[in-house]
């Protein structure tokens, strides 16, 4: 059964730090390129990072860039998010997801090869 699981969503006040864990099963994992996108209450889907199948490169949406970092256990299957210096546009709905392009820069459902269910990440004092 194919499954992307994630973990380590919560509620944290502003400046503060989260790490996402999306383990995945079912398929090859280190066969796919991976990213991130969250959707925020009452907005549409917002792509977020991505990171290829070797775990050397790797790019962020601006909003992100510089507090977020994405990486990759491919031994373990799992795909990490650490969050740092979150601000209260960062409350969303995140989700992972394994595309079979060199890039995935799509924040489409509908592109993705496999995607979790989300995790609900809160920010506020």
């Amino acid at each position: 059964q194919v499954q992307l699981v994630e973990s380590g969503g919560g509620t944290v006040q502003p400046g503060g730090s989260l790490r996402l864990s999306c383990a995945a099963s079912g398929f090859t994992f280190s066969s796919y390129t991976m990213s991130w996108v969250r959707q925020a209450p009452g907005k549409g889907c917002e792509w977020i990072s991505y990171i290829d199948r070797g775990g050397h490169n790797s790019d962020y949406a601006d909003s992100v860039k510089g507090r977020f970092t994405i990486s990759r256990d491919n031994n373990k299957n799992t795909l990490y998010l650490q969050m740092n210096d979150l601000k209260p546009e960062d409350t969303a709905v995140y989700y992972c997801g394994g595309c079979s392009d060199y890039v995935c820069y799509d924040m489409r459902p509908s592109r993705y090869d496999y995607w979790s269910q989300g995790t609900q990440v809160t920010v506020s004092s």
